[in-house]
């Protein structure tokens, strides 16, 4: 049987960093999964992939503010939040994903603590220079 799939080696992560997160989409699906205030009655498989889809989000949005943060002097305050937030990320991807309701709202809340430091980052970031 041959195989369809094909296998990148992108150890600089440029592919990454060339294709955009669909924050849109992101940000709807975690008002949505953070609105349950009961068991949705999803198949274990749906919020398996749920979880993986807010995973895979989380790690590229780290990414993301792991970037920004290095733009900021290391005595920041933003850039100290962002090492918090980002040692807390860490923390909780580390935990193999489980396929209930908690864990998909855990993942849910850290996407959107993630988007927030970004947006606080992108904030705080110097202006670039010009030349006159």
């Amino acid at each position: 049987m041959s195989s369809t799939h094909v296998v990148l080696h992108d150890p600089e992560g440029r592919f990454e960093a060339e294709l955009p997160l669909d924050r849109e989409l992101h940000q709807a699906l975690v008002k949505a999964v953070l609105g349950w205030t009961a068991d949705p009655g999803l198949p274990l498989a749906d919020l398996k992939q749920i979880t993986l889809l807010f995973t895979g989000s989380a790690r590229a949005i780290a990414a993301d503010v792991r970037l920004a943060a290095d733009l900021l002097p290391h005595d920041h305050a933003a850039r100290a939040l962002a090492d918090v937030v980002l040692d807390e990320a860490d923390r909780r991807l580390s935990v193999p994903a489980e396929g209930t309701v908690a864990c998909t709202q855990r993942h849910a809340r850290l996407v959107r603590a993630l988007y927030e430091r970004l947006d606080r980052l992108a904030s705080a970031a110097p202006e670039p220079a010009t030349t006159p």
